[in-house]
């Protein structure tokens, strides 16, 4: 079944996350991905966490943004390189880089140099703050935007202060933008002919995220606080709950469900205590509603519970852990873990997040060794064996 964006070549000079996150939705989706690394690869092939696969070149958490990739390794100090790139970008859909603005521009392939070789070029630059405005050339790293966007400022309890999220949220919320963002601009050339400049911000496109936050200040004037586990609707039943020797995770949001809940619960006395006769009331009262949850939840662990609440129509979740989630039935019967092999095993990753009717995302190869496609991308070129082996030999690739 063909994909998507089969057919469209992307020439993708990102690293680290953002920008590979980005790459990596589309090279799932069909896209044939050259991804260009420095000689000696990009930082992130070696990060700490396992010292097996980074001194392999193939961090875990590098591998997890970089399948179905080819890759290509080039200096671009060299003016050989710089021709490389241009004759590749003559025929390619797509560039993508997210260096800071005005790089690619001093190394002579940023987007207006493209673009007269190519009209048709659609160029994705992935910035902090974008190729504009008084910050364009301030660094943007994941914790800094989570700081500067407010989701730090949401994020957290009192008694312990701001809080970062458990993974790098805003990188890869600029990176779903990104792909977002070049699709659009793909679709878009089907009725102008026309390649553009995607310019994504990271911090706008938190913001994005954060529509409804902003929307309540804007509107209501509502100005946010740390919100702990509470929920975005504020019901105090709609939060974080000591079960057992674990916790549940309630999201007990309108009335039918809190009904349900206190039946569950054993508690269907509270139903007429006024103290909890409506959503005001309960907010008022919330102390001793939860002091009467938690007693009631104290006597069956956290699974137990998520089972017999979720049977009684009242949403909840325990704690899952990643290596446990993984393997959870929902997520094995639909296959969003997707399997390959590799000459190093079975391995698992991450897919698309949705799927498809007809040709949907698949992971076909596992991320590439450093270089591994680069005599395969020059021969297509028209190098023959002995240009390649002289660029290698003035180490150009």
């Amino acid at each position: 079944m063909t994909r998507p964006f089969e057919g469209v070549k992307i020439l993708d000079f990102t690293q680290v996350l953002a920008g590979p996150y980005a790459s990596y939705q589309l090279a799932l989706l069909g896209a044939d991905v050259i991804k260009v690394e420095r000689r000696e690869g990009e930082d992130m092939r070696r990060t700490p966490l396992s010292r097996e696969w980074a001194e392999r070149g193939l961090a875990p958490g590098w591998q997890a943004i970089n399948g179905n990739k080819r890759s290509l390794t080039l200096d671009l100090s060299k003016p050989e390189a710089i021709e490389i790139v241009r004759k590749l970008a003559a025929t390619a859909d797509v560039v993508m880089e997210n260096f800071r603005p005005g790089v690619m521009d001093k190394l002579g392939i940023g987007c207006q140099a493209l673009s007269a070789i190519n009209p048709r070029l659609i160029y994705c630059a992935v910035s902090g703050f974008g190729q504009t405005g008084p910050e364009r050339l301030s660094a943007g790293y994941d914790g800094k935007i989570q700081a500067m966007s407010g989701i730090m400022a949401i994020t957290g309890h009192e008694e312990t202060g701001p809080t970062r999220a458990g993974f790098a949220v805003c990188d890869v919320l600029s990176g779903a933008t990104a792909a977002f963002g070049v699709s659009s601009a793909l679709f878009q050339r089907n009725h102008t002919g026309k390649g553009q400049l995607v310019d994504v911000s990271m911090l706008e496109a938190t913001l994005a995220f954060l529509s409804g936050q902003i929307a309540d200040y804007s509107v209501a004037g509502h100005r946010q606080q740390l919100s702990g586990n509470q929920a975005v609707s504020r019901k105090p039943t709609a939060n974080l709950f000591k079960a057992g020797e674990g916790y549940l995770l309630l999201a007990v949001n309108n009335e039918k469900q809190y009904r349900a809940l206190m039946a569950a619960l054993g508690r269907e006395d509270t139903l007429k205590d006024p103290r909890f006769a409506d959503w005001f009331a309960r907010q008022e009262n919330e102390p001793a509603l939860r002091a009467i949850i938690e007693e009631a939840l104290s006597n069956k662990s956290a699974r137990e519970w998520e089972k017999i609440l979720e049977a009684a129509g009242a949403p909840c979740s325990s704690i899952w852990k990643i290596e446990e989630v993984i393997d959870h039935p929902q997520i094995v019967e639909r296959g969003a873990i997707q399997e390959i092999e590799t000459p190093y095993g079975r391995l698992r990753f991450a897919g698309s997040g949705f799927r498809l009717a007809h040709g949907g995302g698949r992971l076909d190869r596992m991320a590439p060794e450093l270089g591994a496609h680069t005599d395969e991308v020059l021969e297509s070129l028209g190098y023959d064996e002995a240009a390649i082996a002289d660029l290698r030999a003035r180490e150009v690739i």
